[in-house]
């Protein structure tokens, strides 16, 4: 009993910690029907982990054997979805124009297999679009109205994608 409270509160200390820190919940799926015959994770390795920092992902690298000479393309997309109104200056500051926008910031790596069947790949990390630097880039339809971000929602995603597997990853992490 004591140890079950123990693993219960040490679960809930870490989900705290994990809201906390702004980490994004991701949804991860390997399917390896999506690779060549006999591809599975090395020994020691795994799924990749996606962690959020900031405006920043990260998938940590990972390897993977049973894949003959078959490349493949690594892909991490991070888009920042960046809304906010636009404002007539005066005595009301009244809100005139609400405004919308996404983007896309994308890396991909072409992976080359071993010559054992094995396929080494490397951490990837893609940076989204900060508010400051969105500001930077941003006018109002009135070059009088003043913006104003009230929010900017990052989400992701990672593939990895064999060659003659186009369309059909076999390693999907979103979040």
């Amino acid at each position: 009993m004591k140890k079950s409270l123990t693993r219960v509160l040490t679960l809930f200390a870490a989900l705290f910690l994990a809201l906390s820190a702004g980490m994004i919940a991701a949804q991860a799926e390997t399917n390896f029907d999506n690779a060549p015959q006999g591809a599975h994770y090395a020994k020691g390795y795994g799924e990749p982990v996606c962690t959020v920092e900031d405006t920043t992902v990260t998938c940590t690298a990972t390897r993977i054997e049973g894949v003959g000479n078959t490349n493949a393309t690594v892909e991490l997309a991070v888009t920042s979805t960046i809304s906010g109104v636009c404002h007539n200056p005066g005595v009301n500051s009244k809100v005139v124009e609400p405004f919308s926008e996404s983007v896309t910031e994308t890396t991909s790596s072409e992976l080359t297999s071993t010559r054992n069947g094995r396929l080494i790949v490397p951490a990837q990390t893609t940076t989204g679009v900060s508010t400051e630097d969105f500001l930077e880039n941003f006018s109002c339809p009135n070059p009088n109205w003043t913006p104003e971000v009230t929010s900017n929602v990052l989400s992701f995603e990672y593939t990895l994608t064999f060659a003659g597997f186009e369309g059909y990853p076999a390693i999907t992490i979103t979040g």
